[in-house]
């Protein structure tokens, strides 16, 4: 079965274990930063918003032609009775004393999937850390957020794409234990959209 067949999540994902500190409002914090960095990664709830960040990512991917989504969409998409995805935040906080709040550099917005051969799955469709705030370890704690939430939620799978040249993404991936479907099993993906669903779907 093909990587990132979507399905419409059924489940709103829970924190995962360990020690949390509670945040009115913003769902959770880790109490604790790994290294030395100033960030933490959360859950964006309907009070939060990543703002530009979404785009910053298309635009990273050379592919900014291909936005058509307003962020009202995206808020009536990830927030309504029934979501279509969830999303996690990277947060740098702010100083004591300082009056603005947390300033989000990386988000990764997930959904769940499902295989007819292995079950349950989550698929990463966007992962994203402002450039100058990479190397600190905040993509990779992203990811295994994301996986945390894939086991408490009963899956088997956690699925991502990238793009062909993003050899340091891909690096990353194989180095945190992931498998490249393309080179094992030999997958394509394929898409169908605007003019070309209408056609299949006879309007």
């Amino acid at each position: 079965q093909p990587p990132g067949s979507p399905g419409a999540p059924a489940l709103t994902p829970a924190p995962g274990p360990g020690h949390k500190t509670p945040l009115s409002g913003r769902g959770w914090r880790e109490a604790a930063p790994t290294l030395q960095a100033d960030w933490l990664v959360g859950v964006l709830l309907l009070g939060d918003h990543p703002g530009a960040i979404w785009a910053e990512l298309a635009e990273y991917e050379k592919l900014s032609d291909q936005v058509k989504i307003t962020e009202e969409v995206l808020r009536a998409d990830g927030f309504g009775e029934n979501p279509f995805y969830h999303c996690l935040v990277a947060e740098i906080l702010p100083e004591p004393g300082e009056p603005q709040g947390p300033f989000v550099v990386g988000y990764g917005l997930y959904y769940y999937i499902y295989s007819t051969w292995k079950g349950r799955n989550v698929y990463l469709e966007d992962i994203y850390v402002m450039p100058e705030y990479r190397g600190q370890g905040i993509g990779t704690k992203i990811i295994k957020k994301v996986a945390e939430v894939a086991l408490d939620k009963g899956c088997s799978q956690f699925r991502l794409a990238v793009l062909n040249w993003n050899k340091k993404a891909m690096d990353l991936y194989k180095a945190l234990g992931a498998q490249d479907l393309t080179e094992a099993e030999g997958w394509h993906s394929f898409r169908f959209e605007g003019e070309a669903m209408r056609e299949l779907a006879g309007r």
